[in-house]
């Protein structure tokens, strides 16, 4: 089963209030809302984009230690995953397809990293849910994010709805904001140059990591 299949076949069990998930119809109509919108407004075609020059970071991993994109970079390309946090469902399902696809990248030379705004301890609870053997990178509010054109501020309507949810994105992050990264992923060849993109204002749709094995045979 494809990774697209396995998240559809989540969003119909949640969406239909299935346990344990019971979900009131009132939740998923707002969810829709901001997503909609988030889409209307043209977020995703502002971030970076094939042939764009990738920004350069240093982000600490789980156990604090520096990780910087350049010294990836030196090793061979690299694919970079964007996304939400180990509450969302749908980012952890994605993880574990990475994680499949794992030895492939290797195999072709190729680096594999995720990045959430999330704090250490829930980046190490990722690794161990999900159980991920490329790095997990802490991205403080979003910066990162924001430089590949990925943050995006929520509505207020929907942080009054993750509150209901007990889904406390500040204590999450560590972050007072409300901010979010849109889910992407990025293919950057050694010169820096990004030579895949793939960017979703849905985030309950994910390219497959096989996406990414002609542009790194190429690269």
């Amino acid at each position: 089963m494809s990774l697209q299949d396995k998240l559809d076949a989540f969003k119909a069990d949640f969406e239909a209030g299935k346990p344990p998930y019971n979900v009131p119809h009132s939740v998923i109509e707002t969810m829709h809302r901001a997503t909609a919108e988030l889409i209307a407004s043209g977020a995703a075609g502002r971030a970076l984009k094939a042939g764009d020059k990738a920004p350069a970071f240093v982000l600490n991993d789980p156990d604090g230690n520096p990780v910087s994109s350049t010294d990836l970079l030196a090793r061979g390309p690299l694919v970079l995953s964007f996304y939400r946090g180990v509450w969302c469902p749908y980012c952890n399902m994605e993880l574990q397809a990475l994680q499949g696809a794992l030895s492939e990248f290797k195999e072709l030379g190729a680096g594999l990293v995720a990045v959430s705004p999330q704090t250490a301890p829930n980046s190490r609870k990722s690794v161990r849910q999900n159980q991920i053997g490329f790095p997990i990178l802490s991205d403080p509010r979003n910066e990162v994010a924001a430089a590949f054109g990925l943050r995006f501020e929520l509505p207020d309507y929907l942080v009054e709805l993750y509150k209901g949810l007990k889904n406390d994105l500040p204590s999450f992050n560590g972050d007072p904001s409300w901010t979010l990264p849109m889910p992407a992923r990025f293919v950057i060849g050694q010169d820096g140059t990004i030579l895949y993109a793939e960017v979703n204002p849905d985030y309950t749709r994910r390219p497959e990591p096989g996406d990414m094995l002609p542009m790194l045979r190429s690269a």
